[in-house]
């Protein structure tokens, strides 16, 4: 993917950037040679971007060519209203009051520069802002009444308007964002497309491992597809990609999400996209789904604090009570008496208004269906852990998993697969892990995941490279499209 800056007049923009054109933005609004360039990086630094003025043009028509511009339209208007996400306002109120707070004066400019303050101290709130906001110059400005501080306005700012004493400082951010990670330059042009993986190695329970990223890039390059590898703080980044690859354990009261959303309304491919993660990560929706649909289930009785009676009269004892938000077999409990079903709701119940409550189905294994675009892709079973009656045990810090067998997709029960496949259907086209008992020689769906474990070892023991080319050809097919204007 090639990089321009565009520019009013190229001829008083000082910095010197190594493989970034720089161009007039009457040059790029007018000359057919960019109009019709594809895979373009578009870093807008013109003097303004008030409606329908030049700079705004320029965002506008970037946007209409595929390129990916900072800032987008989107950014320009955020700017204008300072429109923010609740979550992500809470964390800039509490990392504005923790900075500011020392300061003497009732007033406070902060320069932004490509996501960069000059002093350490400031640079979490600058990234902060940069990623609400990406645009490579903002200024901030803020003030104190009553001892609190708030944020007043945020807008770009020209070069012009930088002072000389930050320069240089700017010119070392320019240079280091606009190469950050660009492969060199023959591999740089085997690649058409770019694609963000979003990836914490640290997570306790990521669901990729390490050489699960490194296959599936191999696999995406092979295709002409270059990854990198993100993390949260790279969040005002997602504009420079065509893809999104969520390899962390989703919720929608996490950052996964956040991104999930902005890349999808920035029109990148999303996997998980936001449908996707806000459906699979509540259980009592899922319950509910398959129920509506007529897809064998384990029975479930909506728990909350007045209906415990119901929950013995129709499950019986003992049952299985899960928080709707739970993951990795985390938040799941069983009730063997009354006593334990009235301690374990009481304390989910302090966390959510509803408990999801289903008969105790005990068996060897559970079924994994991994099904991508609407297609089975893989099959294992996740045998309980030793002495356990779930596939993983949690002691404190420790966790313990049963064994995983992998199988060809033709050698899981076909009633499984379908099951999964059409239970799959229900949420999306995208990439699920669908989990299954067979009991009697009848599947029942306990749940559908997005974001499932796909980990080089496990799940691709059976296909190998084969199993990460399949899941970039979805991403290639899929970004091909949005390029051509078809919708996938």
């Amino acid at each position: 993917m090639s990089t321009l800056i565009v520019v009013n007049n190229p001829a008083k923009w000082p910095l010197s950037i190594p493989d970034v054109e720089i161009v007039a933005a009457k040059t790029y609004l007018t000359d057919g040679r960019y109009s019709d360039l594809k895979g373009v990086k578009v870093f807008n630094l013109c003097r303004h971007y008030s409606y329908q003025s030049m700079g705004y043009y320029v965002s506008l028509l970037a946007e209409a060519r595929g390129h990916r511009p900072m800032p987008d339209v989107n950014t320009i208007m955020n700017l204008r209203s300072l429109s923010m996400p609740r979550a992500d306002a809470q964390d800039i109120e509490e990392e504005i009051q923790r900075v500011l707070k020392p300061l003497k004066g009732d007033e406070f400019t902060l320069s932004i520069y490509f996501g960069r303050n000059m002093a350490a101290r400031y640079r979490r709130l600058a990234l902060l802002l940069f990623n609400l906001f990406p645009a490579p110059f903002l200024r901030a400005n803020f003030v104190r009444e009553a001892d609190w501080w708030s944020l007043t306005n945020i807008g770009t700012i020209p070069y012009s308007e930088v002072p000389d004493t930050h320069k240089p400082f700017v010119q070392e951010c320019a240079v280091e964002y606009l190469s950050r990670n660009r492969r060199p330059g023959s591999r740089r042009k085997h690649a058409k497309y770019d694609m963000a993986i979003l990836f914490n190695p640290e997570e306790e329970h990521t669901p990729s491992n390490d050489r699960a990223i490194k296959r599936f890039s191999d696999a995406a390059w092979d295709l002409g597809i270059n990854t990198e590898v993100i993390d949260k703080s790279d969040y005002g980044r997602l504009a420079e990609f065509d893809a999104l690859f969520i390899r962390e354990t989703t919720n929608v009261n996490h950052y996964t999400y956040r991104f999930s959303r902005r890349a999808a309304n920035l029109g990148l491919v999303v996997m998980d996209d936001p449908l996707s993660i806000l459906r699979c990560t509540n259980k009592v929706y899922l319950a509910e789904l398959l129920e509506h649909a007529g897809i064998p289930a384990p029975r479930t009785v909506i728990a909350h604090k007045d209906n415990l009676d119901d929950v013995i009269v129709h499950l019986g004892l003992p049952c299985v009570l899960k928080r709707p938000d739970g993951a990795f077999s985390q938040g799941v409990m069983k009730a063997a008496n009354v006593d334990d079903l009235r301690n374990a709701i009481e304390s989910m119940l302090e966390d959510s208004d509803l408990v999801l409550a289903q008969e105790w189905m005990p068996t060897e294994y559970d079924w994994r269906i991994g099904v991508l675009d609407g297609k089975p892709l893989y099959a294992c079973r996740y045998h309980m852990a030793s002495k356990h009656w779930q596939i993983a045990k949690h002691d404190g810090e420790n966790s313990r998993f049963g064994k995983v067998d992998t199988l060809a997709i033709e050698d899981a029960p076909p009633k499984v697969v379908e099951a999964a496949v059409k239970s799959s259907r229900l949420i999306g086209l995208g990439l699920y892990g669908v989990d299954l008992k067979e009991v009697d020689g009848k599947p029942y769906v306990i749940e559908v995941n997005d974001n499932p474990n796909l980990d080089a070892g496990y799940e691709d023991a059976l296909l190998k490279d084969e199993l990460w080319t399949t899941i970039a050809q979805v991403f290639l097919k899929r970004i091909e499209a949005k390029r051509n204007g078809v919708q996938s």
